[in-house]
């Protein structure tokens, strides 16, 4: 996604009209990354917006490290794809653990689902 404007200020200003658009419709704006603004046509700004969805390996790697390092008993973090698995048989450790990685920054936005029947 790309935003145009006459120039540096209106492409901040059109930013913010695009922030509160995409909070009101409740995304997360840590998924939203801005690149640095390049010069278009006619002295025209031009700003590319980059949208991660899922969460990359690098980061997959780092979450699951960090709750490896907690070293909560009968916890176990899988990666499978874009997805970070947490599997422990105490509801408690798994709530623990969804506490712990609200308080850490890992750069985007998580999201936790109970796939427990």
């Amino acid at each position: 996604m790309a935003i145009h404007g006459p120039d540096e200020h209106k492409l901040r200003a059109i930013w913010d009209v695009l922030q509160n658009k995409i909070v009101g419709r409740k995304l997360p704006l840590k998924n939203f990354k801005l690149e640095d603004p390049d010069d278009a046509a006619l002295g025209t700004q031009k700003q590319k917006v980059s949208i991660q969805q899922g969460i990359s390996s690098d980061q997959a790697k780092a979450i699951a490290k960090f709750i490896k390092d907690k070293k909560l008993k009968k916890v176990q973090a899988q990666i499978q794809g874009d997805t970070v698995r947490v599997m422990s048989p105490s509801r408690d450790e798994l709530q623990n653990v969804m506490g712990l990685l609200r308080d850490e920054d890992f750069g985007v936005e998580l999201q936790f689902g109970n796939f427990r029947s």
